[in-house]
């Protein structure tokens, strides 16, 4: 592997050429199932509209890509999962509809569902990754990036925020979908990744919409509370009331310039939430469904390691216990259901024979649902937290023949329950085929947590980014957040 360390002036000479060039050298070997790439980029800031004609520099050292040895199967799942991202997607440049990326794809008929704006937003993510990973050229992830903000910047939002589900065709409202605040709040968090990595009018657009947005408006002050969803035909409705995967929602709204909400609606969520234990772990905040993704979404954007909040809470830590409590929950359902084992767990949001449900993990705030189904995003999605349990669950996933599709994993399968299972737990409605129960479709949120997520354990990339913002800096900083070496 080379690596070579231009000087300053040969920098220079490149960027005077086009910021858009991207200086890569790359090598990649496989050696006993594991794949290693490495590429060095070197970042620019940008300051005008028109990325090809800047030349602006910026004194800051380089940033290195440099990801670590990672099992293939791991890699083929991430690479897969930004092909979702990047072929899942309205690609007509001369549509209204340019960037929209679908809810979901059907594995077997090859159908799209409507747009999804947190697969927007996942998505806006999983461009640099393509690009780094030398999956897509920088110019047509730049050309995406741009071309599906400006679609966003026309599309039509309540108040800054935007419809849950819109059309793939014209980026309009989908059906009675919700103005949904923690689908815009991921699609923003998206666009400030993006943003930060592309520089220039990328971030200038991103800027601009993450600015638009009306946090206070979406805000009960009565309760101290964001509600949770809002129709136009029925006004708002429910309350994001406890610890959820709106973690990144107060910093958000904390940092905004004109709709601020600060540090009280932080201390109220986490005032209302409980703490418990499960298994050999220690006591955590937990979700009320006990989902696995409700500690992992904001996580996939925000780097919570080494930051704690006024009362010494550390959030990684938080959902690093969350993930041991789910693989030794999972390990107890293996007493009734097939699909559980040592390697096999991490109940999530997901397709389910009887429909779209949330499985949960003990312990929660609620009442939580299982029927036997469970979905290889919910251990994916932690492998930051616990990567001793996850790569082996992952090796156990890629394993399953009926679980794989041109798009990585199927979204969730249910193996039915044992011979010697309990007469009274809960059993799908649908009959299960004989060899199980396999989604036909991938969805794209669960892929979205797995392709940020991998890549964060690889490389830290999104993150690396991410936490450049001074959007992001400034939400930690309102929040009372501290900072460790």
């Amino acid at each position: 592997m080379i690596k070579k360390i231009l000087s300053f002036l040969s920098l220079l000479l490149l960027i005077s050429i086009a910021t858009a060039c991207k200086v890569l050298s790359t090598s990649s070997t496989q050696t006993s199932g594991l794949l290693t790439t490495t590429s060095t980029t070197f970042s620019t800031t940008t300051t005008s509209s028109d990325a090809s004609t800047d030349t602006t520099v910026t004194t800051e050292e380089p940033y290195i890509y440099d990801p670590i040895s990672v099992p293939l199967n791991l890699y083929e799942e991430e690479r897969l999962s930004f092909k979702f991202f990047w072929e899942v997607v309205n690609g007509d440049p001369e549509s209204s509809g340019y960037g929209m990326i679908s809810d979901r794809y059907n594995t077997k008929n090859s159908t799209y569902g409507a747009a999804s704006i947190a697969s927007v937003g996942f998505g806006l993510a999983a461009i640099p990754i393509g690009i780094e990973n030398d999956w897509i050229g920088f110019q047509e992830g730049y050309d995406r990036v741009l071309g599906t903000l400006q679609t966003l910047q026309g599309m039509q939002r309540t108040h800054g925020f935007y419809y849950h589900f819109v059309s793939m065709a014209s980026a309009t409202r989908s059906g009675f979908s919700e103005v949904s605040i923690i689908d815009t709040a991921i699609l923003m968090c998206g666009a400030i990744m993006a943003g930060e990595y592309f520089g220039g009018e990328i971030k200038s657009i991103a800027n601009d919409l993450y600015q638009a947005v009306e946090w206070d408006w979406y805000f009960d002050t009565n309760r101290m509370m964001f509600y949770m969803g809002y129709m136009p035909e029925s006004g708002f409705g429910g309350h994001w009331d406890m610890y959820a995967e709106q973690l990144m929602i107060y910093f958000l709204a904390a940092a905004s310039e004109n709709y601020a909400v600060g540090k009280a609606a932080y201390d109220q969520m986490k005032n209302s939430s409980q703490i418990k234990r499960y298994g050999t772990g220690p006591n955590f905040y937990v979700s009320w469904p006990g989902t696995l993704f409700t500690f992992q979404y904001s996580h996939a954007f925000f780097d919570f390691r080494n930051v704690t909040d006024s009362e010494g809470v550390n959030w990684f830590d938080n959902s690093s216990a969350a993930t041991l409590a789910a693989q030794e929950f999972g390990v107890w359902l293996s007493g009734n259901y097939k699909t559980y084992n040592e390697n096999a767990w991490g109940n999530t949001a997901s397709d389910c024979p009887d429909g779209y449900c949330a499985s949960g993990n003990l312990p929660a705030a609620g009442t939580i649902y299982i029927d036997g189904t469970l979905a290889p995003s919910g251990a994916i999605g932690s492998i930051v937290f616990r990567p001793d349990l996850v790569l082996p669950a992952m090796e156990h996933y890629a394993q399953i023949t009926a679980l794989q599709s041109k798009y990585g994993l199927l979204d969730a399968y249910n193996l039915g329950v044992t011979a010697t299972a309990s007469p009274s737990i809960k059993r799908p409605n649908a009959t299960l085929p004989e060899d199980g129960w396999f989604s036909t479709d991938v969805i794209g949120i669960d892929k979205g947590i797995t392709i940020l997520m991998i890549e964060n354990y690889r490389s830290e990339f999104i993150w690396y980014y991410f936490m450049r913002s001074d959007i992001i800096q400034k939400g930690f900083d309102e929040l009372g957040f501290t900072f460790s070496d």
